[in-house]
């Protein structure tokens, strides 16, 4: 069962978001689940640093 979605509408500086293109484009990836992967990881790491 995929995950349910939410959109969100943000604002990033224009070299963020063109390097996340074409790191999204580098892995076969849209934008948008390029950014949700980059999140995930990142609140994961966090959460192991807490521990």
């Amino acid at each position: 069962m995929r995950p349910i979605k939410q959109k969100v509408s943000i604002t990033l500086d224009e070299d963020v978001v063109e390097q996340v293109k074409l790191l999204a484009e580098e892995s076969d990836r849209s934008f948008s689940q390029y950014v949700n992967l980059i999140l995930k990881q990142y609140i994961k790491r966090g959460a192991a640093q807490e521990k």
